[in-house]
């Protein structure tokens, strides 16, 4: 089975709707410029509506883009995430230090265009407990990542790493799939690709995204 991440849930009802269907992690998103940003104490709020703060039925991950200390201190006081994503331009060092300063582990957002962009895996390898690999957003783009876009997934194929490793950029129900296939990921993430509209999560869409994802054989990294 492929384990699956729906990033950037807002409301109880879609958090709800993501762990019941068989989530394996759950994103929110702390980026102010994101439609899907919630603030640390609205984040809090959210787990507590849905008993997220007891019962961790799903890995609480919470995605920043170049975290300030005063951000992760907020983080870990409010909502104590299980993983801390770094979706910036943040150093192998950085993540070392926010680790440290959070207890969270670390999934690092690594853009890809092409095959160059994949000369900085082994910096990270030993560093972060997962790697992310996201399609690399236009130079003028105000968000690292959720508009949609992919790469081309043939270029993971092969890869060989010692923890296992998301897919993410432009996934949906129809593709995830094929995705999967071509690239030989054994975890994927979703954010626009289980939307009505940016931001706005649909149930139907998160359920649809689980279950094709659900269906898929994991290969798991040794």
């Amino acid at each position: 089975m492929t384990l699956a991440k729906i990033c950037g849930l807002t409301t109880p009802e879609t958090l709800t709707i993501a762990v019941e269907a068989g989530a394996a992690f759950v994103g929110l998103v702390a980026f102010e410029q994101s439609p899907r940003h919630l603030a640390p104490e609205a984040a809090r709020r959210l787990l507590e509506q849905t008993g997220m703060v007891q019962d961790r039925r799903a890995k609480v991950v919470v995605v920043t883009v170049d975290p300030d200390d005063a951000l992760l201190d907020a983080l870990t006081r409010h909502v104590v995430p299980d993983f801390i994503q770094l979706h910036g331009h943040e150093s192998p060092a950085r993540a070392a230090a926010v680790r440290q300063r959070t207890g969270a582990g670390i999934i690092k957002c690594l853009p890809v265009s092409g095959p160059e962009d994949l000369k900085p895996v082994a910096d990270w390898a030993g560093v972060a407990d997962h790697l992310m690999f996201d399609a690399r957003t236009p130079a003028d783009a105000t968000l690292p990542g959720g508009m949609g876009l992919s790469f081309d997934w043939t270029l993971l194929q092969g890869l060989d790493l010692p923890r296992p490793w998301f897919l993410a950029g432009g996934l949906n129900p129809g593709n995830v799939a094929e995705a999967v296939r071509l690239s030989g990921a054994p975890m994927v993430d979703v954010s626009s690709g289980a939307e009505r509209a940016p931001g706005v999560k649909e149930p139907a869409l998160i359920r649809a995204f689980l279950e094709a994802a659900g269906t898929l054989p994991g290969k798991q990294s040794s």
